[in-house]
C-alpha cells in the first residue's frame, strides 16, 4: 500500500496530465493547476491538502463540457485523494 505522500505525488501527476491536456478546457485545466499548487502546500499536513483538493476538484467534476475521459481521470483523482487518512 503506498504511503500518502506517494499517493499525493500520483495525484500530482494525474493533476499535470489533465492540465496539459488541449483537449480539456481551459476552465478546467486551471482548477487542476490550482489543486496540484493545494497538493504541492508542504506548510499544510497532508490531509488537510487532500481534502481542499478533493473540494477544489469536485466541483469541477461535474462541468458539463468536460469530456468523457477528462471526468473519469477526475474521479480517479478523487479516488485516490480519499484514501488519505484526515490526520
Amino acid at each position: 500500500m503506498a504511503t500518502p505522500q506517494e499517493t499525493i505525488n500520483v495525484c500530482i501527476q494525474m493533476l499535470q496530465h489533465i492540465s496539459e491536456d488541449n483537449t480539456i478546457p481551459r476552465n478546467i485545466r486551471r482548477v487542476a493547476d490550482e489543486t496540484k499548487a493545494l497538493l504541492m502546500d508542504e506548510e499544510k499536513s497532508i490531509g488537510l491538502r487532500a481534502a481542499e483538493a478533493i473540494s477544489t476538484i469536485d466541483e469541477v467534476s461535474n462541468d458539463p463540457n468536460m469530456p468523457v475521459h477528462a471526468r473519469t481521470r477526475i474521479w480517479e483523482l478523487v479516488s485516490q485523494l480519499e484514501s488519505i487518512p484526515l490526520d
